[in-house]
């Protein structure tokens, strides 16, 4: 599966707060972020655990918010996203969690 990484970030006033396209968006990152190792057969859903499903190690979710904020601006800060967790729940830590995130962060910063 091939999917391009969306270029640049996102109007203000567009509809890309809407979930589905954060997915699409968020599923691009993670294929750019795993680079040649792959997702081999793994299809990223909202379920996906970035951790226990991806493997994605701590240097991964560096790369992964620098493709945010990429995208999106200052105004999806995953560092500070992260930071408010505990360690069971950023092990745990789900794709559709972070585009919940996601979703909010734009809708606060009127970019839906």
């Amino acid at each position: 599966m091939t999917t391009t990484r969306p270029n640049g970030p996102t109007p203000v006033g567009s509809a890309r707060a809407d979930e589905a396209a954060i997915l699409t968006d968020l599923t691009a990152m993670i294929e750019e972020v795993m680079g040649e190792y792959g997702l081999d057969e793994t299809e990223i859903t909202k379920e996906t655990r970035f951790g226990r499903d991806l493997e994605l190690e701590s240097i991964d979710l560096v790369m992964l918010a620098g493709l945010l904020e990429d995208r999106y601006g200052r105004s999806v800060n995953f560092a500070e996203f992260v930071a408010s967790m505990e360690l069971e729940e950023i092990i745990d830590l789900s794709v559709g969690r972070l585009v919940e995130h996601v979703s909010v962060c734009l809708k606060a910063a009127g970019r839906d």
